[in-house]
């Protein structure tokens, strides 16, 4: 099932959302160093990444081989030492704090390897908050919000807290809530790291499926290879730079 719209985007704009095929998010030689005492640890070392509407590409790499600095690099997280990031076309480098914070708001959602649900409020308003954060009226929020736990199965616990769910059923949460804004880009960091095989093979079929029928496209790091043999591409992160196997 698609997942309706219940209120415009910046990118539901004929003119300004990205076709089908159309590169989404570009990496291009990107550099990230860290120091650690008096050791210089070179991350990234010209990794450079181009994901098209409606791509799942999966980022393979041993830990510690900087996979999350990737992502949250793309995520406009945190910025490169050199390089440049493309979000439609748009130069990320040359933005200010505040219009990079509402790229992120309309364009991209993200996924953790742990949910990071709110412990204090229920599955239905996590899903709503990022929302009404962006300016939608608490009553379409709630509407799009139950949209996506039905979507998921999960209408029957949306007034339950985190800590009332199952480690599968707040993953799925977190997966609703990444793409309650409809953004065009997916970031995801070994988003069924923490679940039985079983579980995580039901999450991830649910993301893949969430992620073609929307026609995003998704940025995945993972561990299982199995999973991101499901996927489009693979990337491989190796001595700071991205290999496609």
């Amino acid at each position: 099932m698609t997942i309706a719209s219940h209120a415009p985007t910046p990118d539901s704009d004929p003119v300004n959302r990205p076709a089908p095929g159309q590169t989404t998010l570009a990496l291009r030689d990107i550099h990230r160093t860290f120091r650690q005492g008096g050791t210089r640890l070179e991350v990234l070392r010209g990794a450079s990444l181009e994901l098209k509407l409606g791509e799942t590409v999966a980022l393979v790499g041993p830990s510690g081989s900087g996979k999350s600095t990737l992502l949250h690099i793309a995520g406009l997280l945190e910025r490169p030492d050199a390089g440049e990031v493309l979000i439609n076309g748009v130069v990320a480098q040359g933005l200010s704090d505040g219009e990079r914070t509402r790229l992120r708001r309309s364009t991209l959602g993200f996924v953790y390897q742990y949910h990071h649900l709110l412990p204090e409020f229920s599955a239905l308003e996590n899903v709503m908050l990022p929302q009404i954060i962006a300016g939608k009226s608490r009553r379409a929020a709630r509407k799009h919000a139950f949209t996506l736990l039905e979507r998921f199965g999960l209408e029957a616990r949306a007034q339950h807290r985190p800590a009332r769910l199952s480690g599968g059923e707040q993953q799925r949460i977190a997966v609703a809530r990444a793409i309650a804004n409809r953004p065009r880009i997916l970031l995801a960091d070994e988003p069924t790291g923490n679940l039985d095989s079983k579980t995580a093979d039901a999450v991830f079929d649910e993301l893949l499926t969430l992620v073609r029928e929307n026609e995003l496209c998704a940025l995945i790091a993972t561990h299982n290879d199995a999973l991101a043999a499901r996927m489009d591409r693979i990337v491989h992160l190796t001595e700071g730079v991205l290999v496609e196997k």
